[in-house]
């Protein structure tokens, strides 16, 4: 998405710490970036959204991937180039849209 990122990020341990983790990936993601173009490249703040137990973790995924094709910016999820997952395969991914 050329203005906001979509995460599934998850906690493993009694001690993750989500705010944490926002803040090292969107300091370091911006200091690269800020060398390269001499511009910021996150805004202050950001929206989370707990996905709870009860709830499929595959269903948000599903909605990050169809995100660039409802944003016109592809015709197909695979045909976005910044799609992966540490969890799911590429292609578990997409089956799960079937």
């Amino acid at each position: 998405m050329p203005d906001h990122l979509h995460l599934l990020v998850e906690g493993f341990t009694e001690s993750a710490d989500l705010r944490r983790f926002v803040q090292v990936a969107k300091r370091r993601s911006g200091s690269v970036f800020a060398r390269c173009t001499r511009r910021p490249l996150w805004q202050q703040g950001y929206y989370e959204r707990v996905v709870r137990p009860s709830e499929d973790a595959r269903w948000v995924a599903r909605y990050i991937i169809q995100n660039p094709v409802r944003a016109g910016l592809v015709q197909a999820p695979s045909e976005y180039g910044f799609l992966g997952s540490d969890a799911w395969t590429l292609e578990e991914l997409l089956e799960s849209l079937l």
